[in-house]
């Protein structure tokens, strides 16, 4: 948990627009609710209702269009995209129709971002190691 707060705390200080999408929050509340020999954390739905209005004050909310719906049936279609693989392909449709210029996550896969040199990932396995995106390379240790 650390390390992604160091990332989100440098982000923030260099004046980056932050945001999840409503699949994010989701996902969040899924996890957090989620009984703890379920791999989730096990919290109660009042803990998890105020953890998730803390992310609602912190980051702004894009909304889910249409353009990110195409966006999604696009990349599906063009990668034979299967299974929960499909959540994944839908991020990267956000970010497609929205322009983002990156996206931090500990679940980069070789669909979302393919190529284009726009994701920030943190790698769970060594929880040491980060890869930036061409707009800012900070060093992060």
């Amino acid at each position: 948990m650390r390390i992604a707060r160091n990332a989100l705390r440098r982000l923030y200080e260099g004046e980056h627009d932050l945001f999840v999408t409503p699949q994010n929050i989701s996902e969040f509340w899924n996890v957090c609710t989620r009984p703890i020999e379920m791999n989730g954390l096990g919290n109660s739905i009042e803990a998890t209702d105020r953890l998730t209005a803390r992310i609602e004050e912190f980051f702004s909310i894009l909304p889910e269009s249409m353009e990110t719906f195409n966006q999604w049936r696009q990349l599906v279609r063009s990668h034979a995209v299967r299974g929960a693989k499909v959540h994944d392909a839908r991020l990267a449709a956000t970010v497609v129709a929205y322009g983002l210029d990156a996206v931090l996550t500990f679940n980069l896969t070789e669909l979302t971002l393919r190529g284009s040199g726009l994701a920030f990932s943190i790698h769970e396995t060594t929880n040491r190691s980060m890869q930036f995106g061409p707009s800012e390379r900070p060093e992060i240790g």
